[in-house]
């Protein structure tokens, strides 16, 4: 499987790199805050994951596959190591990446999402693909139309307003996504896996969850250090999956004193 160049931001060029790796439906740019707070002390790198924001559209999408666009980008960058966080879809990508090439990781933070598969016969995100696929936006005049279209499927405001971040306005009138949506919606069976390993990761690993979150449950704990022993897990009070935009401030110190140790 061939790896694709992925679009990126860079900020600031003072430190050590961080690489930033976004959830499902996400783009760099939802970790814009973050990113200059963390460019005070590190050259931070956002990514955009194929299928997401400006990277290419493919019609495969693995976690296998997301690491290697990640070890591609490192060497395009001449990175021999990075620290690395991740949120979600992307909390898997930076723990496949840490697990496949473990040299390349030298702190890995992961954002409410456990190294496990998520069963089910549906998943989390299907009544959000079903929104997202009824929509036509070619068809739409405004954001506010598919505001109003998508909330039958999606009754928080917040994560609507987030899902429609990736409709951009075309030349020809309406609207397109920017996201690969049909191949998105065929991939989620392969987005809910959790990642593959020969051995474990032995390197230091911050697992933030937030408690109103069931991404990761007290009985992911022998799967998160079977892979990762000597990984440590902070919550973050009345906060959900989101919780890097719920709680910004107290996810950024966790984060940086876990990442400055």
């Amino acid at each position: 499987m061939s790896s694709v160049a992925l679009n990126f931001k860079k900020y600031g060029s003072g430190g050590e790199p961080l690489i930033i790796i976004h959830g499902l439906f996400g783009s760099h740019s939802n970790w814009a805050w973050h990113c200059r707070r963390f460019a005070e002390h590190y050259t931070v790198y956002a990514l955009d994951m194929r299928n997401h924001g400006a990277s290419p559209h493919v019609p495969s999408m693995d976690y296998a596959a997301m690491a290697e666009d990640v070890v591609r980008f490192m060497s395009e960058q001449e990175l021999d190591h990075a620290r690395v966080l991740g949120h979600s879809m992307g909390g898997k990508v930076a723990m496949q990446l840490a697990l496949s090439k473990p040299s390349l990781v030298d702190r890995l933070i992961v954002a409410d999402v456990a190294p496990v598969p998520y069963g089910g016969e549906r998943g989390e995100h299907d009544e959000i693909f079903e929104g997202l696929c009824a929509l036509q936006p070619e068809a739409l005049e405004t954001r506010n139309q598919a505001d109003q279209q998508l909330a039958e499927w999606v009754e928080d405001e917040i994560v609507r307003q987030f899902l429609l971040s990736n409709l951009v306005r075309r030349e020809a009138g309406g609207f397109q996504w920017r996201i690969n949506l049909p191949v998105l919606k065929e991939s989620y069976p392969a987005l809910r896996d959790g990642p593959s390993a020969e051995g474990p990761f032995d390197g230091p690993v911050l697992f933030i969850r937030g408690d109103l979150s069931d991404y990761i449950k007290p009985e992911h704990k022998d799967a998160i250090l079977k892979l990762f022993p000597k990984a440590t897990v902070k919550t973050i009070k009345q906060t959900g999956h989101w919780l890097h935009a719920e709680k910004p401030e107290t996810f950024h110190r966790l984060a940086a004193d876990f990442l400055g140790d």
